[in-house]
C-alpha cells in the first residue's frame, strides 16, 4: 500500500462514525440535581408562590421537594402538579377566617346541635370517661383545612399518594409523643399535609401509623438534610419563611407565650439546618416584616414578597436553567394528565362504633352513576355540624371495575358522653348585676336511634335542676319524643316608677311531654303537655302582687326555624319563632312569636327583631307574662323591668366590623347601634308608662371562646338608662 494515502473504505467508516455522534456532540450536557426546600412559617409560606414563579421563569427544574407546615402545603400540590397560579386562585379564593373554624355555617347545623350550643359553650365540650375527664386535644379539627387540601389536589380523582407522584417528595411532621421527627414519603398526599400543620394547642394531631402527629416545624422547619439524603441534589434551594422571636413587650398573653416558645424550638432547628448549606446552594428568606403566621387574608401580598427575594438572586439561579424544549419536557411530566372523574357505583359509609350509619347517610345527596358531585364537601360539613366526630371525609376505592365513595366519619375520642359548661354575666356597674354558671352531663348515643340525656344544674340569680331526654324514632332522626323535669329557684323583681318596689321568690316545678318533627336543617316542630307547680312568695318590699301558690297544666305547640349563619353575631341569615300555650285550668290562651333577620350592608351588617304576644283568651298570670328590659332587650331599662301582656316590640341594630379575633377563637368584633322600641296592651309593673317605649344602644362586642361579650350604654328617656358589661350565653 502507498505511504500518504488513506484507504476507501477507512474514510467511509470515518464519515458513518461522525454522522453517528454529531446528536450526542450536540445533545445538551445534563443539568445539575437540585432539592427544593420549603420551610414552614403558617401563612408566611404564601411566600414560597412567588419563589416557584421565578423558579418557572428562569425554567429551573427540581429533581425533589421537602416541605413543612406551610412549605408541605405548596410543597406537595406542586409535587402533584398544581401550578404556582392555581395555588394562588384557590388560597384568594379560601375564606381563610372561615377555614379555621370547622362547623359549616350555624344554619347548616342540625336543630339539637345548635340549642346546644346556644346553651352551653362549645369549647368547654369534655369527655367523660371511665378513667377520668378527657378533653379535646386542639382549638381546630382541622376539617375545613383538610377538605380544602382535597380540592386543591383533585382528591375527587382519587386520593394523591406521595409515593406515585411525579416529583420525589418529603413532608417533616413531629411526633408529638416522643418528640421525634417523622418523614412522611408514603401514604395519603392530604393527610401527610394535614398533619405538617397541625400547630400545637390550636389544631388537632393526626393520628397515623401509631405515631400522633403535629407541626413538623418543632423538629425540622427547613428539611436541608431530608433533601439531600432524598435525590442526592448538586444544588440546594433552601427558602426560610419563619417567624422572628417575639419581642419582650410583644408577649402580653398566653396565646403569645405558646407562640414565642414553638418559634424558640423552631429557630434552633433552623440554625441547625442552614449551617449545612454549600458554597453553591442558594438560601432564600423573602422580607416578610409586618406579616404574621395568621395573616392567611394577605396571601397575595406575601407571595408578591417571595417573588420579590427570588428575583433578588435570579443571577444565581440562572446558572441552572435549562433550555425551553427540556423545562417543557420536564413540566409535562410533573403535570401528568390528571385521571379522568370516576363514575360512582356505590356509596358506603364507614363502620362506627355508636353512631348509626343512617345519620350520616341523611345528609349524603351523592348518588351511583355520576362523578363526585361538586356539593359533596357541603355535604360533609353536614355531618361533621350534627356534633358526633372528630372529623369527616372520603375516600374512593377501586373494586375490580366498580368505584366506591367511602364516606369516612370518625366519631370523638373523647365521646359519647359530655361534660358541658355554660356562664352568663350582665352588670350595670350601678348595683344591679345577674350571673349564673351552668354544667350539664350529656350523655348521647345511648340506643341505635341515637337516644340522648341531658341532666343539668345551673345556679345563681335562678338556681335551677333539670333532666331532658330526647329519644328519635327513626333512624333518620326525623321523629322524636322529648320528656323533661326541671325545678328552678329565682328572684323576680318588681318596678314601679323606675325603683324595685319587691322581690318575689318563685319556685317552679315543671313536668313535660313532647313530641316532635326536625325539619331538615331549618328546625323543629313541638307539640305537648306541660304539668306546672309555682309558688311565688313575698321575699322583701312592699306586696305589690301577693302571694300565689298554684298548680295547673297546658297544651303547647312551638314552631322554630333558624337559618341564620353564626351562632352569635350573624351576618346574614334569618330565624323564626312561633308558640301557643293554652291552660284549661287557668282558663288562658297565649301566642306568641319572633321575626329576625340580618344582612349586610356596604360597611355596616344591619340586622332587624320583631317580637310579640297575645293573650287569645283569659287573662295572662303575671308568672308568665312577657319580661323586657336588661341588654338589648330594651336596654334603657333594667332587666325584667317591664312585665305586661299583649307585648310589640322591635329592634334595629347596625354594626361596623372594627377588629378579628386570631385564628381559631371564634370571629370578629363590632361597633354598634341598637335602636328599640317595645309597649303592653296590659301592664304588670311600671303602670303609668304609656304607648310605646324607645331605647338606644351603643355597644362594643365580639365573639370570643366564652360567648358573645360586650360593652354597652342604654338610654330610655323614661328609663333608669345603664352601662352594660355582658358575657356569656344568653
Amino acid at each position: 500500500m502507498p505511504t500518504g494515502r488513506i484507504p476507501t473504505s477507512m474514510l467511509w467508516l470515518s464519515c458513518c462514525i461522525s454522522l453517528a455522534l454529531a446528536p450526542l456532540a450536540q445533545a445538551e450536557a445534563p443539568p445539575p440535581r437540585i432539592g427544593l426546600v420549603l420551610g414552614g412559617g403558617g401563612a408566611r409560606g404564601a411566600a414560597h408562590l412567588g419563589v416557584l414563579e421565578v423558579l418557572e421563569r428562569l425554567r429551573v427544574p427540581v429533581d425533589c421537594i421537602a416541605g413543612t407546615s406551610m412549605g408541605a402545603l405548596v410543597a406537595g400540590a406542586y409535587a402533584s402538579g398544581v401550578t404556582p397560579q392555581t395555588m394562588k386562585n384557590e388560597m384568594a379564593a379560601a375564606n381563610w377566617s372561615d377555614m379555621f373554624q370547622d362547623n359549616p355555617t350555624f344554619s347548616e347545623l342540625s336543630y339539637r346541635n345548635k340549642r346546644i350550643s346556644q346553651r352551653f359553650l362549645p369549647g368547654s365540650e369534655t369527655g367523660i370517661k371511665e378513667d377520668g375527664l378527657q378533653y379535646q386535644s386542639g382549638v381546630v379539627a382541622g376539617q375545613k383545612i383538610k377538605l380544602f387540601f382535597n380540592q386543591l389536589v383533585h382528591a375527587d380523582r382519587g386520593e394523591p399518594q406521595i409515593q406515585s407522584l411525579p416529583l420525589p417528595l418529603s413532608i417533616i411532621a413531629t411526633d408529638i409523643g416522643t418528640g421525634s421527627r417523622v418523614v412522611l414519603r408514603e401514604g395519603s398526599l392530604t393527610q401527610a399535609m394535614r398533619a405538617s400543620m397541625s400547630v400545637p394547642g390550636l389544631m388537632t394531631p393526626v393520628q397515623l401509623d401509631g405515631h400522633k402527629l403535629v407541626d413538623g416545624g418543632l423538629v425540622d422547619n427547613v428539611p436541608i438534610a431530608e433533601v439531600r439524603e432524598r435525590c442526592q441534589p448538586d444544588v440546594v434551594i433552601a427558602v426560610n419563611v419563619g417567624s422572628p422571636l417575639l419581642k419582650p413587650d410583644e408577649i402580653n398573653s398566653l396565646l403569645s407565650v405558646s407562640a414565642q416558645m414553638v418559634n424558640i424550638l423552631t429557630e434552633q432547628n433552623v440554625s441547625r439546618s442552614l449551617a449545612t448549606l454549600k458554597p453553591d446552594d442558594i438560601y432564600i428568606q423573602p422580607d416578610l416584616e409586618g406579616i404574621s403566621a395568621g395573616d392567611f387574608p394577605r396571601n397575595a401580598e406575601t407571595a408578591e414578597r417571595g417573588r420579590i427575594a427570588t428575583e433578588a438572586v435570579a443571577g444565581k439561579l440562572a446558572r441552572y436553567s435549562v433550555s425551553e424544549a427540556r423545562y417543557q419536557q420536564w413540566r409535562q411530566h410533573l403535570e401528568a394528565k390528571l385521571p379522568a372523574l370516576p363514575r360512582i357505583d356505590e356509596v358506603q359509609v364507614a363502620d362506627m362504633t355508636h353512631v348509626n350509619k343512617a345519620v350520616v347517610s341523611r345528609h349524603i345527596e351523592q348518588q351511583p352513576g355520576s362523578s363526585v358531585a361538586p356539593q359533596l364537601g357541603r355535604d360533609l360539613l353536614r355531618v361533621y355540624g350534627d356534633g358526633f366526630y372528630e372529623h369527616v371525609d372520603y375516600s374512593l376505592l377501586g373494586s375490580r371495575d366498580r368505584t366506591i365513595l367511602r364516606i369516612t366519619p370518625v366519631e370523638k375520642s373523647w365521646g359519647p358522653d359530655y361534660l358541658r359548661l355554660g356562664v352568663n354575666l350582665e352588670n350595670t356597674f350601678d348595683g344591679n348585676a345577674s350571673y349564673s354558671l351552668r354544667a350539664a352531663y350529656h350523655k348521647t348515643w345511648m340506643n341505635n336511634l341515637g337516644a340522648e340525656m341531658i341532666a343539668f344544674t345551673e345556679i345563681g340569680n335562678r338556681n335551677m335542676l333539670g333532666f331532658e331526654f330526647y329519644q328519635p324514632l327513626d333512624e333518620r332522626q326525623r321523629f322524636f319524643v322529648e320528656p323533661m323535669a326541671s325545678y328552678s329557684d329565682e328572684l323576680r323583681n318588681f318596678y314601679q316608677d323606675n325603683q324595685k318596689r319587691a322581690e318575689y321568690r318563685v319556685k317552679t316545678s315543671q313536668l313535660n311531654l313532647g313530641v316532635g318533627v326536625n325539619i331538615g336543617l331549618l328546625g323543629q316542630a313541638r307539640l305537648g303537655w306541660r304539668e306546672t307547680w309555682l309558688d311565688a312568695a313575698l321575699e322583701t318590699g312592699t306586696p305589690e302582687l301577693g302571694n300565689n301558690n298554684q298548680h295547673f297544666g297546658s297544651a303547647y305547640l312551638a314552631l322554630d326555624l333558624d337559618q341564620m349563619d353564626r351562632l352569635y353575631l350573624p351576618t346574614s341569615g334569618w330565624a323564626a319563632r312561633l308558640a301557643y300555650s293554652d291552660s284549661p285550668q287557668l282558663n288562658y290562651g297565649n301566642l306568641s312569636g319572633s321575626l329576625s333577620g340580618a344582612t349586610p350592608l356596604g360597611p355596616l351588617i344591619v340586622s332587624g327583631k320583631f317580637r310579640a304576644s297575645q293573650t287569645l283568651h283569659g287573662s295572662v298570670p303575671f308568672y308568665e307574662a312577657s319580661k323586657l328590659g336588661g341588654f338589648l332587650n330594651l336596654s334603657g331599662y333594667a332587666q325584667d323591668q317591664l312585665v305586661g301582656d299583649d307585648m310589640r316590640f322591635a329592634q334595629l341594630r347596625a354594626e361596623k366590623i372594627i377588629g378579628q379575633l386570631p385564628l381559631g377563637l371564634r370571629g370578629d368584633m363590632r361597633l354598634g347601634l341598637a335602636l328599640e322600641g317595645a309597649t303592653f296592651g296590659r301592664r304588670f309593673s311600671e303602670s303609668q308608662l304609656e304607648g310605646w317605649q324607645a331605647s338606644a344602644t351603643l355597644y362594643l362586642g365580639g365573639e370570643t371562646p366564652l360567648g358573645p361579650v360586650y360593652l354597652g350604654y342604654g338610654h330610655a328617656k323614661q328609663g333608669p338608662n345603664a352601662v352594660y358589661l355582658f358575657l356569656g350565653t344568653p
